[in-house]
């Protein structure tokens, strides 16, 4: 098991905490694919709203998952990619995606034995 660090806490946790929920690893997923503006990820992620969004997309770039850059056109254009350590956890989301086929296959599976 890693060390914790009493002032951080359990690295594991820390690290869950950077990629779960609802919405950031759908986010992720489709920064994997390519640099997105705003407008384009609310239209690949369905059921998520505007205020939601900004604040998971907040929250992924404070932990340095996400870089965000703003040009200054009129209209203004902001457009959102993953970073060098965004990157990183490819395998990661690519092995949740694995999980959650393997699990959706199951339950088929289980359906069509029923």
């Amino acid at each position: 098991m890693p060390n914790q660090d009493e002032s951080f806490g359990c690295p594991v946790e820390v690290g869950l905490q950077m990629i779960s929920g609802k919405w950031k690893p759908k986010i992720m997923y489709e920064l994997l694919q390519q640099t997105r503006r705003f407008g384009e990820l609310l239209r690949l992620i369905p059921g998520v709203s505007r205020h939601v969004m900004t604040i998971q997309l907040r929250l992924l770039e404070e932990d340095g998952i996400v870089k965000r850059t703003a040009y200054l056109t009129i209209p203004p254009k902001v457009e959102y990619e993953l970073t060098e350590f965004g990157r990183s956890l490819e395998p990661i989301l690519i092995q949740l995606v694995k999980v959650g086929e393997h699990s959706i296959s199951l339950r088929k599976n289980e359906r069509n034995e029923s």
